[in-house]
């Protein structure tokens, strides 16, 4: 469906260069628009706690990020607002990850966050100020199907830099009024428009980051988190075992570990082993961690639970699709069934490496995202 030049879009500005090269591009085809930024999290909050840095570089979201979106805005001269959604953001995200992870999964906080807040709350914030749809910089399409009479959420032309991941639980009316520009761009050819348009971030670096975990490491921000909650790391060491049941080794809590880990594995064996150890599973009941071979890691079953269904309305029966189970996983072709309680069972034809509960699972049929849910 055309854009309707009249209608003024909210475009939904991070400080990046794509949220940035989106609002030009946008304004350079003649639209109305408004920039707004989400504050999700106070950056300086556990700073300097619990082995947290005083400072580190390359999150998404920081406030340098806030300011950098105001100069574009002011420089391409259109209003722009900062919507504080901090409250939300620790009891949607950070406390749900936080409570995951201490359970022995291993949560995405991007997809909870692009999920339960930024989409929601942005087209909410748009609608208050008379903007009817939003625009950002994610590289994915979104296309209306009128055979099948619903909107699609489609791979980039760019699929170095394919976001439709972290995007899966967008649902029919969110899709509707949602805008991805650079869904037809490669990334150097929008660098090359942000810098034709003399934006000051067109070399700005892409965040790395998560933006409440600096430097990516989850065991500091879990015990300043908690530190600062008034809890305690609560005691979840135990044994190390393999498959079949053999005591090989100890650990001192199970948020230490994530399926597939090898690092840190050798060290917490009871005796050499020439072949090095994976983590196969977690099972926080017992606090054991089940470790094996490399070859021990590859399955080809999968269960997801709380799909989000985008191509088709529901999964009446198995259907063929290529499913991907961590971001960087290439779709792999699989059959994926209902099961009792709306949980989805994934069967790849080919094993796959570390299917991890907590990570998202993701069907396609080529281009198309069918929908995605959470492996448990």
């Amino acid at each position: 469906m055309a854009p309707d030049v009249a209608s003024t879009i909210a475009v939904a500005m991070s400080g990046g260069v794509d949220s940035s090269a989106v609002a030009a591009l946008l304004q350079m085809e003649g639209h109305t628009l408004v920039g707004l930024t989400l504050q999700l999290w106070d950056q300086r909050r556990l700073a300097g706690k619990g082995g947290i840095p005083e400072q580190v570089t390359g999150r998404c979201c920081s406030l340098d990020d806030v300011y950098d979106a105001r100069r574009v805005a002011e420089q391409l001269g259109i209003p722009y607002y900062v919507v504080n959604q901090q409250r939300r953001f620790e009891q949607d995200v950070v406390q749900p990850f936080v409570s995951e992870y201490l359970a022995g999964r291993t949560p995405i906080p991007c997809t909870l966050c692009n999920n339960h807040l930024k989409f929601d709350e942005l087209l909410k914030t748009a609608r208050g100020i008379g903007a009817e749809r939003v625009a950002t910089g994610h590289y994915a399409r979104v296309a209306y199907d009128e055979a099948r009479g619903r909107w699609l959420l489609l791979r980039p032309a760019d699929r170095s830099k394919d976001q439709t991941y972290f995007l899966f639980g967008l649902t029919q009316e969110q899709l509707s009024r949602t805008l991805f520009p650079l869904g037809e761009m490669v990334k150097p050819a929008v660098r090359a428009m942000a810098e034709e348009h003399n934006l000051r971030v067109a070399h700005k670096p892409d965040s790395q980051e998560i933006c409440f975990i600096p430097g990516g490491d989850y065991k500091a921000f879990l015990s300043a988190y908690l530190q600062e909650q008034g809890r305690t790391m609560p005691e979840t060491k135990g044994e190390m075992v393999t498959a079949d049941g053999e005591v090989v080794g100890s650990h001192e809590g199970i948020h230490s570990f994530t399926v597939g880990q090898h690092k840190g594995v050798q060290q917490q064996l009871h005796k050499h082993h020439a072949e090095p150890f994976y983590v196969l599973g977690i099972e926080p009941a017992t606090n054991r961690i089940v470790v094996g071979q490399e070859p021990e890691l590859h399955t080809r079953h999968g269960v997801a639970d709380r799909v989000n269904w985008i191509s088709i309305e529901a999964l009446r029966g198995p259907m063929r699709v290529q499913a991907k189970v961590r971001h960087r996983h290439q779709p792999a072709e699989a059959t994926i069934k209902p099961m009792e309680g709306g949980r989805v069972a994934i069967l790849f034809d080919e094993p796959q490496r570390a299917i991890t509960p907590g990570q998202a699972a993701m069907f396609f049929e080529g281009d198309v995202v069918v929908g995605g849910g959470w492996l448990v």
